[in-house]
């Protein structure tokens, strides 16, 4: 029933959100091009709390859990499960002042309004996942980014979403890049429930009624930890907090 009620509500969900990307395009552009970075970054931050809206319309909600806990003015690689897009719009806006960059897939820096301009020229990383070697230098610069600006990295070491919420193997081969060049940097597990109901039918229709939340677990501070040690850490810290 669930699904019936939603195509049409859906219609005009993505009508709404496809204008909102067409609109930030140029706002972007304009953003960068005149005022330079944090200008930009700003206009990143309103398109998700915008996007993040339109989420409310079809009856998503949203819980944050221990974001206070995060360290400040430290380097941060957040390290969380991943369900759908919708883990990507909350974690921009409500973890905005920390800038977040992305290490994002290749395909999505090219044809979507104003996630791929972001993508492309907002400080995230694309990477080839058929080709790991061609990962790793670009990777490593996201690193001695956040390094020397203490800024933070989000990675989804899963590599592709869960479609039905039950964790996939995390890969390490990221996670230790960053952690390497980053070594002043703190993890932060991110635990992300009921994200993959907003795309329970495929893209569409969209998912109703949907309670999402994102839980952030204690700090690790990576040089106080081997990498085998941390990594084992960070992934059942996280899949203990997962609901499936």
């Amino acid at each position: 029933m669930q699904k019936i009620v939603s195509y049409p509500i859906s219609v005009i969900y993505y009508l709404l959100f496809g204008l909102i990307l067409v609109i930030f395009h140029p706002i972007q552009w304009i953003c960068l091009r005149f005022f330079g970075y944090l200008a930009h970054k700003k206009s990143v931050d309103y398109l998700n709390f915008l996007l993040l809206k339109c989420t409310n319309l079809v009856g998503t909600t949203y819980t944050i859990k221990n974001v206070e806990t995060i360290p400040e003015g430290v380097p941060l690689i957040f390290v969380a499960n991943h369900q759908s897009m919708y883990d990507i719009i909350a974690m921009i806006w409500f973890l905005r002042r920390f800038h977040c960059k992305f290490v994002s897939k290749k395909e999505l820096g090219s044809g979507i309004p104003s996630v791929s301009f972001n993508l492309r020229h907002g400080g995230s990383v694309l990477i080839d996942r058929k080709d790991p070697k061609q990962a790793i230098p670009i990777i490593k610069g996201l690193s001695e980014y956040i390094e020397q600006n203490n800024q933070s990295a989000v990675i989804f070491p899963e590599g592709t979403r869960s479609k039905t919420g039950k964790p996939k193997e995390f890969a390490q081969s990221g996670l230790k890049i960053l952690c390497k060049y980053a070594p002043s940097a703190y993890i932060v597990p991110i635990s992300i429930n009921n994200s993959w109901k907003m795309v329970r039918f495929g893209f569409f229709p969209v998912g109703l009624g949907n309670h999402l939340s994102f839980e952030f677990h204690k700090p690790l501070k990576v040089s106080d930890y081997k990498f085998e040690d941390l990594m084992k850490h960070t992934e059942s810290t996280i899949v203990k907090g997962i609901q499936f």
